[in-house]
């Protein structure tokens, strides 16, 4: 039993780096991640970069996430192992659901390129009420490697066997378990 190819789905995208020293002209990061959703056909809803600041970034979480105009949010920077790494953290107090397979296939991709370095990265995925988050490290080839093997071919409706993008109508209104 074949399946029928399903029409491309654009998916309204919102991008965030996370950092003290990043700015318009000088986030790769941020380019690379508007550059592939665009190619790929989706539309970007907002980008903004915005300082390591847990309180100001935990509120931006929580605006983005609330936004009926958002289906996903890419988040890159502040995923690391100092103090001011914060944004997992920043993000935790929206989590629905967990997407731990995200984290573990980055940092086994990643290893690849950067060997037991990768262990520094805190990237994740997670389903936070209606919208789907993913967070990148800030450094634009952790953010290629993200978007290009994992995210891409998840918010694709071709991908198969399955993806996040045919899942996110029932993410948005399946009742929770009584």
């Amino acid at each position: 039993m074949s399946k029928t190819k399903r029409p491309f789905m654009p998916l309204n995208v919102a991008i965030l780096t996370v950092s003290d020293t990043r700015t318009r002209a000088n986030d790769t990061s941020g380019d690379l991640i508007e550059e592939r959703l665009s190619v790929a056909g989706h539309k970007i809803a907002k980008r903004l970069i915005h300082k390591d600041d847990y309180e100001q970034l935990k509120q931006l979480f929580g605006t983005w996430i609330a936004d009926k105009d958002i289906d996903v949010i890419i988040a890159t920077g502040g995923t690391g192992v100092t103090r001011r790494d914060i944004t997992p953290e920043a993000m935790g107090a929206y989590v629905t659901k967990p997407i731990p397979g995200f984290g573990e296939l980055f940092r086994m991709l990643s290893y690849e390129e950067i060997g037991t370095s990768t262990i520094q990265s805190r990237a994740e995925a997670a389903i936070c009420d209606n919208t789907i988050v993913f967070l990148l490290p800030g450094s634009t080839g952790a953010c290629r490697l993200g978007l290009d093997k994992i995210i891409l071919p998840q918010l694709d409706l071709s991908n198969a066997p399955c993806n996040l993008a045919e899942l996110l109508p029932r993410i948005r209104h399946d009742p929770a378990p009584a």
